[in-house]
């Protein structure tokens, strides 16, 4: 028995369907698989409620003193929970929200908490029910060999709401270039993608000012040229003053 041949036509579907699901296959390799899920977005009105009345000190080499804040829950409905807020020192003599210089090899103020020290530190607070505000503070600590200038100080505050996790930070944490692409529209319009940015809100800044204050060399040598003068117009006087009959100056 003759088994007959396919046909042609059978046969040129069956290489478009081939062709076809080659294609397909490709297509579907080059695209981006899903995104990862952001973190959840707060009102922009409650950014500056969550995390506020950021201070630093001014200080002198060898000074010290604090960094002090407010965090509170302007929820009405929840309780946050697992509160941290994370200050990090990390760039110099520049404005804070926009400091790109580094920080130098030492003198760097160092911020101190009862558990931990150095340029980086986490303050966990406990729970805060809706309305309740806390305060917090964190020590600075400068050495006598820290420059004068601004330490830009760049801030963190995470917690946990209804079981669902909230990451909110400053600008120092992010790119020139992503915080332009998240916070610039076409036409020079401005405003705040927090979701390209990957946040759930935009907390402060500060800078921790270092001053040199020279002040009391520069009395100590202004006394010193005033008594040298004293003496110099007493020595000039008598060695120059007129002579008595006697002969006595």
């Amino acid at each position: 028995m003759s088994v007959s041949r396919p046909r042609r036509p059978v046969r040129r579907v069956a290489g478009c369907l081939l062709a076809l699901s080659v294609t397909l296959f490709l297509i579907a390799a080059t695209l981006p698989g899903p995104a990862s899920a952001a973190d959840p977005v707060v009102p922009e009105s409650y950014d500056s409620t969550f995390f506020s009345n950021l201070t630093a000190p001014s200080l002198n080499p060898g000074g010290s003193g604090s960094i002090d804040f407010q965090v509170a829950d302007p929820l009405s409905f929840e309780p946050i929970t697992a509160v941290v807020v994370t200050l990090q020192v990390y760039a110099f003599d520049a404005y804070p929200g926009n400091a790109t210089s580094p920080l130098a090899s030492s003198g760097i103020p160092v911020l101190v908490t009862p558990t931990e020290s150095g340029t980086s530190v986490n303050v966990s607070l406990s729970s805060l029910g809706p309305g309740q505000p806390t305060r917090g503070s964190v020590d600075v600590v400068t050495s006598q060999n820290t420059p004068a200038g601004d330490f830009a100080v760049r801030t963190a505050l995470s917690f946990l709401a209804n079981g669902i996790a909230y990451h909110l930070e400053s600008r120092g944490w992010f790119t020139a270039s992503a915080w332009a692409a998240a916070t610039e529209l076409p036409g020079g319009n401005l405003t705040v993608n927090l979701t390209r940015l990957g946040v759930s809100g935009i907390t402060a800044e500060t800078a921790i000012l270092v001053t040199s204050s020279n002040w009391e060399w520069a009395l100590a040598l202004i006394l010193v040229a005033a008594v040298v003068l004293v003496g110099a117009g007493a020595f000039v006087y008598f060695r120059r003053g007129p002579k008595s009959s006697s002969g006595v100056r």
